[in-house]
């Protein structure tokens, strides 16, 4: 027992920060997903158009939740040096899904929307390993200070 209590110690932060960024990337998932087979299925846009679209959208929600959530210990590099970067980013992690959507439905020749879908799917799986490597390597940088937990005592005054 000591030694899972050491062991999860030990990873606690990569685990809650794991969990985190989890949380963000399947609701940008389910918006990218959501948006993505409307504009293509439902509306008839095509299919890599649809797919920039779709995971634009769901990217500038991603930058939200992850600079304010699972990345906020982290140190603040300034907001268009890092929004630049995340996009940056994302914009090579969307190959993968131009690559794998493309090769699908032209290479192929699959039209149908589950095929359209599996092809999504693993090219959100492979953008999704990339973006965590990248964001935390050039994004969401660590922390040089400790960033406090809690304010200072006597920090704020009593009445106001």
């Amino acid at each position: 027992m000591d030694f899972a209590k050491r062991l999860y110690q030990r990873f606690s932060s990569l685990v809650h920060e794991l969990a985190k960024f989890g949380s963000i990337g399947a609701i940008a998932f389910l918006i990218d997903f959501g948006l993505l087979n409307l504009l293509n299925v439902v509306i008839g846009i095509g299919p890599l158009t649809s797919k920039v679209v779709a995971t634009t959208i769901s990217t500038t929600f991603a930058y939200a939740g992850n600079r304010f959530w699972t990345f906020r210990h982290r140190e603040q590099s300034g907001l268009r040096r890092e929004y630049f970067l995340f996009f940056l980013l994302n914009g090579i992690a969307l190959l993968f899904g131009m690559l794998t959507i493309g090769f699908t439905t032209y290479t192929l020749n699959l039209h149908d929307a589950l095929s359209f879908n599996i092809a999504n799917i693993v090219g959100v799986g492979l953008g999704t390993l990339f973006r965590y490597w990248s964001y935390k390597k050039w994004v969401f940088m660590e922390a040089t200070d400790p960033i406090p937990v809690e304010l200072p005592e006597g920090a704020v005054k009593p009445g106001r």
